[in-house]
């Protein structure tokens, strides 16, 4: 479920905090820590994005995704179900892992999204996450992150599979030399990693989890007047110490 906590003044690494932050422009910065295969994280990204819409600002706020892991340990390719998996790490059955899956679908049909989990499979991220590093170097982060998530959760894409990240890089407008040549060697590695230790160093153990201007955060899929109340805290804020 998602985390109780709404948004919070926050000390982060660099030592700042609400009452100490040095903004020089009418400027936002949103970091989005999640996962490729996190429902509530898909679900999160829904809500979020229902507020940033409405939110007269907008063009001046930069979203970025940060990398995080929930199953890192997970095999490059697994012919594992995610209702399998599921079911064996929390000693439940099969039908118990159903249950569990039907209640975030339903959740999930609130925003619009059509989960289909029974063709889920348990999947390794790091490689994606590369990738979605390499997107946003090239300004298609967005639709890459759409499409991953998308795939995974509707389609049944295995989104540790080479051959199947690569059509998803392609069609978000990564070239395909380029995406091959990333797959195929360690690039972007180093930078999915400081994103997994900056996690650690926020206090970060679950994820969605989004940072505003490096200042409030907000942990878990909150409804969208919870990001609402947050983008105009923040933005009020910005503009207070851009002046």
């Amino acid at each position: 479920m998602p985390s109780s906590p709404i948004p919070f003044p926050r000390s982060l690494p660099d030592g700042r905090n609400g009452g100490g932050r040095r903004a020089v422009t009418a400027h936002m910065q949103v970091e989005i820590f999640s996962d490729v295969v996190c429902p509530w994280c898909y679900i999160g990204k829904r809500r979020f994005e229902a507020a940033l819409a409405a939110f007269p600002h907008a063009e001046d706020v930069t979203v970025t995704y940060r990398s995080f892991q929930l199953d890192p340990d997970a095999p490059a390719r697994s012919t594992q179900s995610v209702e399998q998996h599921l079911a064996a790490k929390y000693g439940r059955t099969l039908e118990q892992a159903r249950e569990m899956n039907q209640r975030v679908t339903d959740l999930a049909a609130g925003v619009g999204l059509d989960f289909r989990l029974e063709k889920a499979q348990r999947a390794n991220t790091f490689d994606a996450h590369r990738l979605l590093h390499l997107a946003n170097a090239r300004g298609v982060q967005a639709d890459l992150a759409e499409r991953l998530l998308d795939a995974y959760f509707t389609r049944g894409g295995v989104v540790s599979d080479h051959a199947e990240l690569t059509e998803f890089a392609v069609a978000a407008g990564l070239d395909r030399a380029e995406v091959g040549a990333v797959l195929a060697g360690d690039d972007f590695a180093e930078q999915v990693r400081a994103d997994l230790a900056l996690a650690g160093r926020f206090g970060i153990s679950g994820v969605p989890f989004f940072v505003f201007d490096r200042t409030y955060g907000v942990s878990g899929a909150q409804e969208t007047n919870v990001f609402s109340e947050v983008l105009e805290r923040v933005w009020t804020d910005t503009q207070a110490t851009a002046h």
